[in-house]
């Protein structure tokens, strides 16, 4: 009877927070689309080979990277400040920023085509379109999306991820039965980007024609300087975070070959999955309730701990599934020749650990911590870059990733914990519960 009561309050707490339903609504249309690339996944796996995925997995590497910090940061902090005119003009910059950098882009093509190509493992001018193409899309899909959390339209949000992962999966089924190989995965994610970008442009029309005469150069230069700390170390963060991600699949084509960073690339697309439903959406309204409670005066500890613990615990599931059976759920639903991505997914197990140290980024974004997150990127990534060469040196493919798994692994509740006592010491009060001010009810 209790336990009955217990879970009504609880049920009943929780549809009245509106992070909570801020949060189901960016989920929601993402996990329909998630199951439905699921169901396809694998027709698509049999549809294309692991040295395809090999090709697919180093562009979007060298994508990953050049895109990390492709509007500066300065996306991050559209959020921050009190004022609507001053957030847009930090949208503005952006903008800005994403048209910069993807020039410097389009120099580096021109200039050096064949390095480009290396890099990424293709051959022809095609390719490099598309490289210069996806770094614009993504630095205003960055954007976008970080007005949209802004002004609380989470449902258009959703509704770009859903057009990502739909348009995604049903290119590649086309491409596939057209044997058209790697390019196929390729093109099918840079439209499928696009479209999910045309989207958010669509919702953001009538923000810019009411908001566009406001705009001044003169406050763009005094807010992208008060903002600088963004570019010189959120920017750089990203970029040596994107860098330690993608640091496996530059090193395992020169270690073990194609095919072996085609089973990585592979069962890093199925893992990613489901946690990029919850990460993502976490990420962009975990950040602007952070902020909101920041501007009202509440206090961000409560919401932390919650925040991280939930995330912990759902993570802890998946990673025993994948731990235990990986190899065989693999072989099962992708087939045989895919044995090898679940050998590497039972060693990015402990990967799963690190979702639970998203809010620490977040909080420590807010709480402008960017100079010491930059330099706890740094040390992972060198760490990170260790394990790789040695184990590439030294050790199997798996044993490798599980280096690299586990090294993420424990540098994520380092700085979970780091964030936390940074929190405690702020805020001054030890107490994990809601004030009256906060309004983060769970």
């Amino acid at each position: 009877m209790i336990k009955g009561k217990l879970l009504k309050a609880i049920y009943i707490r929780l549809q009245k927070s509106a992070f909570i339903r801020n949060l189901l609504v960016m989920m929601s249309g993402t996990v329909a689309a998630q199951i439905i690339g699921y169901a396809l996944y694998p027709v698509i796996s049999r549809l294309f080979s692991p040295s395809d995925f090999g090709v697919f997995g180093s562009f979007d590497a060298v994508l990953t990277i050049i895109t990390a910090g492709v509007t500066l940061e300065y996306y991050q902090a559209i959020m921050l400040p009190k004022e609507r005119e001053d957030a847009f003009h930090l949208f503005v910059i952006s903008c800005l920023s994403t048209f910069a950098i993807g020039f410097v882009c389009l120099v580096a093509c021109l200039i050096a085509p064949g390095t480009m190509n290396s890099l990424i493992k293709t051959s022809g001018i095609w390719a490099l379109v598309l490289l210069v193409l996806s770094t614009v899309v993504a630095g205003l899909n960055y954007a976008c999306q970080a007005w949209c959390v802004r002004v609380k339209a989470f449902k258009h949000a959703a509704g770009s991820q859903v057009i990502r992962s739909l348009s995604s999966n049903g290119m590649q089924l086309g491409f596939g039965c057209l044997k058209v190989g790697a390019p196929g995965l390729i093109i099918s994610s840079v439209s499928a980007n696009v479209l999910a970008s045309l989207n958010l442009i669509r919702v953001l029309l009538p923000d810019l024609k009411a908001l566009g005469p406001s705009i001044r150069w003169n406050r763009i230069k005094e807010l992208a300087y008060e903002y600088r700390d963004f570019p010189a170390w959120s920017a750089s963060m990203s970029y040596i975070n994107a860098l330690s991600v993608g640091l496996p699949v530059l090193l395992l084509t020169r270690f073990y070959g194609i095919a072996v960073t085609g089973a990585y690339a592979f069962a890093m697309r199925v893992i990613q999955a489901p946690t990029s439903i919850l990460a993502g959406a976490m990420r962009q309204v975990l950040f602007q309730k952070a902020c909101e409670t920041q501007h009202r005066g509440g206090r961000l500890l409560p919401l932390y701990a919650k925040a991280t613990t939930g995330l912990f615990a759902i993570s802890v599931l998946p990673f025993m599934v994948l731990a235990l059976w990986a190899p065989q759920i693999f072989t099962l639903i992708f087939g045989p020749k895919w044995h090898t991505a679940g050998d590497l997914a039972r060693s990015m197990a402990l990967w799963l650990t690190t979702l639970c140290g998203v809010p620490s980024v977040l909080f420590a974004r807010a709480m402008r911590m960017q100079r010491k997150l930059f330099f706890f990127e740094l040390v992972l990534l060198a760490i990170r870059a260790f394990a790789l060469i040695a184990g590439g040196m030294y050790l199997t493919p798996a044993q490798t990733i599980l280096a690299y798994s586990a090294t993420g692994a424990v540098m994520s509740m380092v700085i979970v914990f780091a964030v936390g006592r940074a929190l405690v010491r702020k805020e001054g009060d030890r107490s994990w519960k809601f004030d009256s001010n906060s309004e983060s009810k769970l």
